[in-house]
């Protein structure tokens, strides 16, 4: 909060020129739970705000950037075509 009043909320386009990503990869991000956002509404199509404070914490703990995490890998949860190529499961 600043003195101002509290810190406004921004969209995914704003957010992902603020960590140089894109709209789709910061929503993907977000509804993994891997980003924090707030989602506005509880239809089909919610619109979710986030705070640029909110994305720089996230960025300075490293809390999405883990190669080891199969929702970071492979957000889509679609089967990567390298794994079953070879027969491997994804």
């Amino acid at each position: 909060m600043t003195p101002e009043g509290p810190e406004r909320f921004v969209d995914a386009d704003e957010a992902g020129k603020f960590l140089s990503l894109t709209r789709r990869r910061i929503l993907e991000l977000a509804r993994a739970r891997k980003l924090p956002g707030h989602p506005i509404g509880d239809g089909a199509r919610r619109v979710w705000g986030f705070r640029l404070s909110e994305l720089a914490a996230a960025v300075a703990k490293n809390v999405f950037t883990s190669q080891n995490d199969p929702v970071i890998r492979n957000p889509t949860g679609a089967p990567c075509r390298a794994a079953t190529s070879r027969g491997l499961k994804p």
